[in-house]
């Protein structure tokens, strides 16, 4: 219970730290996603890392072969997330230069060979940022993504 009393805490924090203004501090709000992002990981039981960029990784299987590189295109089945359960991405195949996918995704696919799969917990820095792409995504939101890595080349 004291779990989610906190969860629910941190939520309403976030939340509220998240009025509209002429200026927009991106070390507040990582602070704010990065205390997001802890309560979520401790309320699901979830063993991740934290790289020096902020992103949450647990690498759930790890593949065979080589690493993609920032210069690969994947290949993925993905399925995407808010902290909150919302989906926004039911599960879908993509194919993309991983140059061209969020920060979020060009740092934790990398993680994992060909047939891995990849929990990433993204801050809203290395998604979308102060901005909104779309209904199902708000500005400011802390993404979760599990990732298939199908092939790459």
């Amino acid at each position: 219970m004291k779990k989610y009393l906190s969860l629910l805490s941190l939520l309403i924090i976030g939340i509220s730290s998240c009025k509209k203004s002429s200026t927009f501090d991106a070390a507040a709000q990582a602070a704010t996603d990065d205390a997001l992002i802890k309560a979520y990981i401790t309320t699901n039981n979830i063993n991740a890392t934290k790289d020096a960029s902020g992103l949450y990784y647990s690498v759930i299987t790890q593949g065979t072969g080589a690493y993609p590189t920032a210069s690969s295109t994947v290949s993925v089945n993905y399925s995407g997330t808010l902290l909150n359960g919302s989906v926004f991405a039911p599960l879908s195949a993509f194919t993309s230069p991983l140059s061209g996918v969020i920060t979020g995704w060009q740092i934790g696919i990398p993680h994992i060979n060909t047939g891995g799969r990849i929990l990433l917990i993204v801050p809203s820095g290395l998604a979308y940022g102060n901005s909104s792409p779309g209904a199902s995504i708000p500005a400011n939101s802390v993404l979760v993504f599990t990732i298939d890595l199908l092939s790459f080349n």
